[in-house]
């Protein structure tokens, strides 16, 4: 009797293992799959700039703006800079002003969300950092003549709504915080589209490695300009040098490199789907910012917030069954 229960147990523990097996498989498939792959690409790219958001707010009083975009870009050419040395990239390039364009937007998209993280509340400076999107939507059909249907159009007004259920932004702060929120938004879709025509002509890795040498020379001037003319430091176009400190090492650390894999998976997010279908998936940010911040002491969720957040997730089901349709059509 023992003995059969054991022989039944295994045959159902072999049976188990099978439906694991093949689960994971076609997981693996979908994730390689060239009609997910972008979807997939962004999802890792959100968690990733999820940690540099909750990273980079718990250094507000200590750093400012410049100097968070100086060591988080510094810490991203220290990781990627012996990668590109060991495997040199394979490519036919002949697009440098297009790549450096991407580079100085990319900074000055960072530039003005870092401002943002550090004197509005985080779940508002993403808030306003994702309206790209909805920039990304509207450059997308003026200057390239995409469009993707009525229905990834609502996914995307969907998503925006439920971002905006979840954190609730705040108007009560200074004008110039939503003006530079909303720059953030802008130029950032700006930078996302630049990444659609790069890729073909450049490895992911140069992509960031033009982003990072822009982000690590922008404030580096910054500071020469502080100490050779004396101009005063203003924390943002100015800066001065100041040293981590103890367990600032860690947090500057865990933004570099957080930031360094969110920004290596967007790129290849954008080159492997259109903007439109992309762009909507970044809102999966909020989703993980939500969690990332009961982790370290937030609040559950009110029902608004659930609200949100069933609300992006329907967007990107919205966004996966268009492209399921269209590959069976």
């Amino acid at each position: 009797m023992f003995f059969e229960e054991k022989r039944n147990a295994g045959c159902c523990c072999g049976a188990a293992d099978e439906n694991i097996i093949l689960l994971a498989t076609r997981f693996t498939a979908m994730a390689i799959d060239k009609k997910y792959k972008g979807i997939f690409f962004m999802l890792l790219a959100a968690l990733g700039f999820s940690i540099m958001g909750g990273a980079a707010k718990s250094l507000k009083g200590s750093f400012t703006a410049g100097q968070l975009v100086f060591y988080r870009n510094l810490v991203g050419l220290i990781v990627l800079l012996p990668g590109l040395l060991i495997r040199r990239p394979v490519q036919p390039g002949g697009k440098f002003l297009r790549l450096a364009f991407r580079g100085i937007m990319g900074t000055i998209a960072l530039y003005t969300l870092l401002y943002c993280i550090l004197h509005i509340p985080l779940g508002s400076a993403m808030s306003y950092n994702l309206t790209s999107a909805i920039f990304i939507a509207i450059f997308s059909f003026l200057l390239f003549g995409e469009y993707h249907g009525r229905r990834v159009l609502f996914a995307v007004l969907l998503g925006f709504v439920g971002m905006l259920l979840i954190y609730k932004p705040i108007m009560h702060f200074a004008w110039y915080y939503h003006l530079t929120g909303l720059i953030s938004g802008m130029v950032s879709a700006i930078a996302y589209l630049t990444l659609g025509r790069l890729a073909g002509y450049y490895d992911p890795r140069v992509i960031v490695l033009s982003f990072l040498t822009s982000g690590f020379l922008l404030p580096l001037l910054s500071m020469i300009i502080h100490y050779t003319t004396g101009a005063n430091a203003d924390g943002l176009f100015i800066i001065e040098w100041r040293w981590p400190q103890g367990v600032e090492w860690l947090s500057m650390a865990i933004l570099g490199l957080a930031a360094l894999f969110g920004q290596y998976f967007v790129t290849k997010a954008y080159g492997a789907d259109k903007a439109g279908i992309v762009s909507s998936i970044g809102y999966a940010n909020i989703v993980f910012s939500v969690f990332i911040g009961m982790a370290l002491g937030d609040d559950f969720p009110d029902w608004m917030s659930l609200s949100g957040i069933l609300c992006i997730i329907s967007s990107g089901v919205i966004i996966s069954l268009v492209k399921r349709k269209a590959a069976t059509t």
